[in-house]
This record gives structure tokens, sequence and C-alpha cells, in this order.
């Protein structure tokens, strides 16, 4: 048997294109495949690139150009076009470029190769296929793959539709979708495409006895398909006037079927005549099963969100009005799972007194029950606050009552073993006074406030805490009070804040003081550096910090800025002739509390994070220690630590005050070697540029000062 009987056995025919001579030789199969008859032929080049579609054709010259300059085949799908510009088929073509030089030295090629029918059945073409099935399976295979693919990635409704109308089907794209929704006994369009706008107005709303077959296809859950005018007009006459006008050769409708439940119809309209073959009608119906799922969770999505919109929105206050001479700003994040509802709040509350009060906490859990927990609690705390009580009252009396809440659902007799569980919360209370910006605190096992100075330095501010509300309902719970000064500004956060993306405490606040210490200016600034900390923690960026921790733990967020306005503040204008404002801190730390000197210590570091002299920021650590710690060895008292820093960068003068109810004096002693003690004078006259006791009406005040310089040079 001869190679080109084989060939044409398998659909497959030969030719030769000869570029210098512009002629194109061809045998039987190929010149059937072109639309001619099925001879061997020699023709111009004209004639048979008449045959081929004009974008095929410009393609195949860039195709030819590159397989001649790498040497490798060249390969292309072509259309075939006959005399009335109609598409007959789809042909693949596999050449080999042959360089042939010309008596003249001119470099010219010629194509010699193989062209076979794809089965990609055409518009209008669909009623006659070839017995080539292969090709049309895979097609419609990775169509299929590509469309669930696109629908399951679709969270919206308006998302469904648009995937939905872009959808391309194998061989038979329709030109018109329309997708209808059930409710009650009506029946509507959700989504349409490929129809101006106005022309769904007589099918926007149908009752669903109407003659119309989207509604007949809800009534008894299976597809019908039109192939043509004719059959639409005969089998729904009254319909058929209304859609005539659109110019279409035939139509499906599909149920959108849900476990067993029909919600609502979806058409695909042609243009071009269709004979739904059982192919298309198994691709039809597998992308109306797709899309129904697609729309149900779509549906249950948007559900949800609305829900867990609502929640917030009742469970999260307003900041209420403007106080004066303050500005405040607050964000709530949900965790990225479930209903996205947890047990972080924040709140602002008028008291009586005409100071205001901030309050943020966390109830224990990211579920239903801890948001419902945060509800009562945090009516309770606005309660017992709008009450006049003090904060240290206010937290006591949230204690009992969550501690209550539990007792009272355990005697419930619930089944379900974590509704039985008690909870607890962490609460930080303060209360503001605007008029000189006084801050009383109480705290419930929560982390500490953040302090951000004008200049940008950023302290930790060290409170008295109790326990968590709810653990023992009797807590008391001590007050911390310091000033908020002109041009600062105080965070308050959830750990969400810091631990999210696998942070400790010391990883998590390294990250956020990078982000307080940058420099902000302007009337929005604030509203600004909040945005600033929540990407730090959920923007893309939060990804390239993840923290030293195996898991990347997702928590909900809650963070409130207080900013009392001042020169250089964070969130008013910025002063026409900035001055380089004082820093200061304030610590107490009582003689019940000695693992506080660690905190002073921490303090004067963080004050002097950009001292020059790195070796005079130790000294003033060092001293500050053995001050502090003389006072809780040697008195009765507690030691009121007050440090400043005032100057310009390069230039500026600390002083640190440690204070004591005591009015014994210090005196210069002469440890020996292996003395543990008595060496507090002599460290001073050391390391301190100047230094003095001052007496005072009760107690006395102990003093060092440095004088900032660049370090030495070693000599």
């Amino acid at each position: 048997m001869r190679t080109e009987d084989v060939l044409a056995a398998i659909a497959t025919g030969l030719w030769r294109w000869d570029n210098a001579s512009g002629t194109v030789t061809l045998d039987g199969e190929a010149a059937r495949l072109l639309g001619l008859p099925a001879d061997p032929v020699v023709l111009p080049e004209v004639a048979v690139r008449s045959r081929f579609h004009p974008v095929d054709w410009n393609e195949i010259n860039g195709i030819v150009t590159l397989a001649v300059a790498e040497g490798t085949l060249a390969e292309a799908r072509l259309r075939i076009m006959d005399e009335d510009g109609r598409v007959l088929r789809t042909v693949r073509s596999r050449s080999k470029p042959v360089e042939n030089r010309t008596a003249d030295g001119r470099v010219d090629y010629e194509l010699i190769g193989t062209i076979q029918e794809i089965a990609e059945p055409q518009p209008g073409t669909t009623a006659a296929h070839t017995p080539i099935t292969g090709d049309w399976r895979r097609s419609r295979e990775a169509f299929l793959l590509d469309a669930g693919r696109a629908l399951a990635e679709a969270r919206s409704t308006e998302e469904v539709l648009r995937v939905a109308a872009s959808l391309s089907m194998p061989g038979f794209s329709p030109d018109g979708l329309a997708v209808f929704g059930v409710a009650g006994d009506r029946l509507s369009i959700i989504g349409h495409h490929g129809h101006d706008v106005g022309d769904e107005a007589p099918f926007a709303d149908m009752r669903l006895d109407t003659d119309y077959p989207a509604t007949e296809v809800v009534r008894t859950g299976r597809a019908i398909y039109l192939p043509s005018p004719e059959e639409y007009k005969r089998r729904f006459p009254a319909t058929w006037p209304l859609v005539q006008r659109f110019g279409r050769a035939s139509w499906a409708f599909l149920p959108l079927i849900v476990a067993g439940r029909t919600m609502g119809a979806w058409m695909a309209a042609f243009k071009h005549p269709v004979s739904f073959s059982p192919d298309e009608r198994s691709v039809l119906t597998t992308v109306a099963r797709m899309l129904a799922q697609a729309l149900q969770r779509a549906g249950v999505a948007e559900s949800e969100r609305e829900l867990t919109t609502g929640l917030q929105r009742s469970m999260m206050p307003q900041l209420g009005p403007e106080i004066p001479g303050m500005r405040l700003a607050a964000r709530y994040v949900p965790t990225g799972g479930g209903l996205q509802v947890g047990g972080d709040w924040y709140d602002m509350i008028p008291l009586p007194s005409g100071r205001f009060a901030l309050v943020i906490g966390d109830v224990q859990g990211h579920d239903v029950r801890a948001a419902g927990l945060m509800g009562q609690l945090r009516i309770a705390v606005r309660a017992y606050a709008s009450e006049g009580h003090r904060p240290d009252a206010v937290l006591s009396r949230a204690s009992r009552f969550l501690a209550g809440l539990g007792s009272s659902q355990d005697s419930d007799g619930d089944e379900d073993p974590d509704f039985q569980s008690p909870r607890f919360a962490t609460c930080l209370y303060v209360e503001c006074d605007p008029r000189t910006g006084l801050l009383e605190v109480a705290r419930a096992g929560h982390p500490d406030p953040a302090i951000r100075m004008p200049d940008g330095t950023v302290l930790m501010r060290p409170t008295a805490g109790g326990l968590p509300l709810g653990i023992v309902p009797d807590t008391d719970y001590p007050t911390t009070r310091f000033t908020l000064e002109p041009g600062e500004t105080m965070m308050l956060c959830t750990d969400g804040l810091i631990e999210t993306g696998g942070h400790d405490l010391d990883t998590g606040w390294a990250r956020l003081r990078a982000i307080l210490e940058s420099e902000t200016h302007g009337a929005e600034s604030l509203e600004k550096l909040a945005d600033l900390l929540v990407q730090a923690v959920h923007g893309p960026s939060s990804h390239h910090t993840t923290g030293p921790l195996a898991d990347r733990r997702e928590d909900d967020i809650a963070v409130v800025l207080l900013c009392r306005e001042g020169d250089g503040a964070g969130c008013g204008p910025a002063p026409r002739h900035p001055v380089r404002p004082a820093r200061r801190t304030m610590l107490t730390v009582a003689q019940a509390e000695p693992e506080r000197i660690a905190g002073a210590r921490q303090q004067i570091r963080e004050l002097l994070h950009d001292w020059a002299d790195t070796d005079q920021a130790d000294s003033a650590v060092l001293m500050v220690s053995e001050m502090v710690t003389n006072v809780l060895l040697h008195t009765d008292g507690d030691a009121l630590l007050v440090a400043e820093a005032l100057g310009e960068l390069g230039e500026r003068r600390l002083r640190v005050e440690v204070a004591d109810a005591s009015d014994e004096l210090p005196h210069k002693r002469h440890p020996g070697e292996m003395a543990s003690s008595g060496r507090g004078v002599l460290l001073m006259e050391m390391l301190a540029d100047s230094w003095g006791v001052d007496p005072r009406g009760e107690g006395k005040s102990i003093w060092f000062e440095l004088y900032e310089r660049s370090k030495r040079p070693d000599s």
C-alpha cells in the first residue's frame, strides 16, 4: 500500500509549498480538505491562500519565519473557508521549511508537510459531525476543567455571572446568556449577557405558569432544546413574538438544580443553528450543574457576609462626638474563618463627670459564643461606667458579671460542653480627662498601652493589673495614673495585632514599633496610622515579616488610637517652626512589685533608643537600676521614677529623678571587693555628669543628669 493511500485513510493530506515559484502541490486528500475536488493538483499560491482565514494566514507567516530561523517544524491550526466566506472546517498543518538557494544566490524555502482535519464543529455545521472524536473530547474536557475552576473561585453572584458570560464552549459558543432565579411563584432575571440594556424587560418578572421555556424548565426540572426558530414558534407561540427580534437561531434552557431543588434556569442562545448533539447536551448540562452550585455557594457566602456585617455594625460602636483637644481612630478586623466575628471589641463611653472612657477587650475564642459574650460584656462595662464608677470598680463588677454568666450557663443542662465551659476576657479600661490629659488606667490581663511621643519615640507604658475578667469573681484591679502630653499618641490593642503571623510579644512589638515610629503629619494622619498598623499584620507585606513561631496564627484585631493635639502631634497640622519636644516617662515601682525594676530599665532604654553614645545609655540604665533598688531595700515606700530628655539631637540633656518617702539621705561608703552593695553613690560620681539629692516636705528626690555627646574614638 502506498504512503499516500495510508494517509488518505486517516484523513491526512500531503502538500508542498514552493515559495520561489509561487505554486502549491496538493494530493487528493489535501485538495479535499481545502474544499477542492479530491484530485491531485498544482495551484498558484493565490488560489490556495484564498482558502485560508485571513487571520490564520497572517499567523502562519510568522510561524514559518520562526521555524526557518530555528530549524524546527512549523505547526499551525487553520480555518478553511469556502467561496462565500463560511468556515468549512479546521485543519492542523505540520510542515518542514527547507531552504533552497536560487541561481542568483537568493535564499528561498519551500514547505513540505501534512494537513489533517480537526474535529472542531463550526457554527452552522454542528448537524454533520466527522467521525473524528478525540480532539472534540479533549477540548471539551479542557473547557469543563477551566469553567469549573473559574466558577469555583467566584465568591459572589456578580462574579459567577461574569464567569458565565465569558464561557466559550468548544465549537458552539453562545452569543446570548441569561440566568433566571425563582422567588416564590415568580421567575426573574438575575443576570444576562449579549443583550442591550432594557432587552430583558419582558422577561424580568414572570409567573411560573407563563408559556415560556424557562418557566417550564423550572416547573418540570427538565431541559428544553430548541434547535430552530420554527421549533421555538411551534412549542411556545405566546412568547415567540418577544424573542423573534433578537435574531437567534437556536436556544437551550437548562434547570439549575442543587440538592434536588430547582433554584432557577439558564438560557444559552445561538445566532447559528445548533443541532444539540449528545456531546453538546452533555457539555451544557455539566455547565448548568456547575453554575447552579456556584450560585448556591455565592448566595450562602453573601448571606454570611451580610449577617457578619450587620452583627459587626451592631456590636462595634461609633467613636461618638469629637472631643476638644483630642482625636480618636479605631479599627476592628475579624479573623479569617467562619462568620468572621469574634470576641474582640472597643468602646468610647461619655462619663457623667465630663470625662470619657476608652475600653478595649478580648473574650476568649473566635466563635459565635465569644461574639455573644463580648456583646453582653460590652453592655455591662458601658452600664457600670455610665453610673460613674471608678476604673477599678468597673473592672471588678465586670469580672463578677462574666463569672456569673459562666455559672448560669453551667446550670442550664446544655449538652454542648463548649457552651458549658467558662470563658474569660482581657480588658483595658482608660478614663481620660480631655482638659488635662490625665489618664487613669485599670488593666485585666490585657497588653499594656504604648505611647508615641511627638518625635516618634515609642514607649511601652507599664501599668498595674489584675487577673483577666471572669476567672476570680472578686478581683482587685489597681489603677495607674499618668498624663498624655500634648503631641503624644496612645495605642490600645488586642493581642491579635501583636501575635498574628507567628509572632510572640517581643517580635510583634518590634514590627509595630517600626510603624508607630514613622513620621506622620496632617489631619488624616491618625486614620492613616491605624490603616498602616492593620496592613502590617494583614497586608501583603505581612507575609514577608512572619514571626519565629512555626504556625502563622490568626486572631481578631482591635486597635484604638488616642492623640492629644499639640505641636508635633501626629493627629493635627504640623507646626510652622517645629521644636524638638521633650521626651518624658514616669513609672512607679511598689515595694510589692520588685519585678518592675526590669520595666524601669526598659523604659530608659526605649527613651534613649537613638542616644549618640550607647555607653552613656548603658550607664543611665545601670544608675536607674541602682537607685530604684536602693529605695526598695532601704525604705518602706515605693519608688517614683521620672525621666526627661531635652534638646536637639546630639546635644540633649537627660535628667532622671527617683523619689521616695524616706528622709534618710544617701551617703558615700567604701565597700570591699567582695561586698554586694554600697556602690550607688560611687557609680553616680563616676558615670553621671552631675547628680544630687533634693529634700522634700516628705521624703527626698535623688537625681542625675547626662549630657549627650558623640562616642569618643579609642585613644
